[in-house]
């Protein structure tokens, strides 16, 4: 293997630990957007723009993953199906609870409720990463996966 190939390897792990600390970043952003804002509609829709970047990015991510970096583990490591099982099921549940916080945003929830969803996502969302990376960053050095970035990881 050629010093290049093992660079585009072990690239894999160290974008996903990228876009995890962006989408972490993005969720830090949407909720200081929400505490520095004035109660009432005002900081309802500045949050709907940060909500609308945070969720589409964070669905985008998950979604990527399902459709292309999963299946590519499964095939080259089948004893991770379980894993990769788990973590779709953590995307499932990340996606409901996306669609609350839009519902809540729409409807111009008070400040108070949707900080509450905010941070059930950020619980789930950092458990789901810090499992994802001590499952799958020792995998994704070693993955060979012939895809752009933005399709396999989303478009962080």
């Amino acid at each position: 293997m050629t010093e290049r190939e093992t660079t585009r390897l072990v690239a894999w792990s160290q974008e996903l630990r990228r876009v995890h600390g962006r989408l972490r970043e993005a969720l830090s952003v949407t909720r200081a957007s929400l505490a520095d804002g004035t109660p009432g509609k005002a900081a309802t829709r500045e949050l709907l723009l940060y909500c609308h970047g945070f969720c589409t990015a964070l669905d985008g991510h998950h979604q990527g993953e399902d459709r292309t970096l999963f299946p590519a583990i499964a095939a080259a490591h089948p004893e991770l199906r379980p894993v990769l099982r788990s973590l779709e099921q953590d995307h499932s549940m990340i996606a409901h609870l996306i669609g609350s916080l839009r519902a809540a945003v729409d409807r111009a929830a008070p400040p108070e409720e949707l900080d509450q969803h905010l941070e059930g996502i950020a619980a789930i969302m950092e458990s789901h990463f810090r499992y994802e990376e001590r499952q799958l960053l020792t995998v994704l050095e070693t993955l060979e996966l012939a895809a752009a970035p933005g399709e396999v990881l989303g478009p962080m």
